[in-house]
């Protein structure tokens, strides 16, 4: 690799290594924590209280964490009332997780001071930069992916 390139690809490493510690939640949103907020999105992405829910494998599997991590939170998270568990309808060994009311408020709440806080970063680098940034940064996902999957490193 020249050194022009190898230099750019240190600069582009420290960049994402300073935005993953700065960019993590200082403290609780709408009265979650990071990892309860991200099992609640989990959860509404699979539909409001209306919906059948979910189950914990499903959550597990998507965020890449155990079956009794997830537990725990949908623990503490039921018993303030955000989820809700239901019986499978299709197997009633299984059981479903789901959104409540209130469940479905908080994740509202987390999207709104999530939401401001990248009106504030439009309003900070522009928007002909903040589009540039939001074009490149689906490009370097699509990379990743698509580097993931092949399993290349180079």
């Amino acid at each position: 690799m020249e050194a022009g390139k190898r230099e750019i690809a240190q600069r582009l490493m420290e960049s994402f290594i300073r935005f993953t510690k700065l960019n993590r939640p200082q403290g609780p949103i709408a009265g979650l924590t990071p990892g309860e907020a991200h099992v609640l999105f989990c959860i509404g992405r699979a539909g409001g209280p209306e919906a059948p829910g979910i189950r914990v494998s499903e959550i597990s599997d998507s965020l890449k964490v155990t079956s009794p991590t997830i537990t725990q939170f949908i623990k503490g998270l039921e018993e303030r009332g955000f989820v809700e568990r239901t019986a499978d309808k299709e197997d009633r060994r299984a059981v479903r997780i789901k959104l409540t009311e209130k469940g479905a408020q908080a994740i509202e709440e987390a999207h709104k001071a999530l939401l401001a806080s990248f009106e504030g970063l439009v309003t900070h680098l522009g928007e002909e930069k903040s589009n540039l940034l939001a074009e490149l940064m689906v490009e370097v996902v699509s990379y990743l992916r698509e580097k993931k999957k092949t399993g290349l490193h180079g």
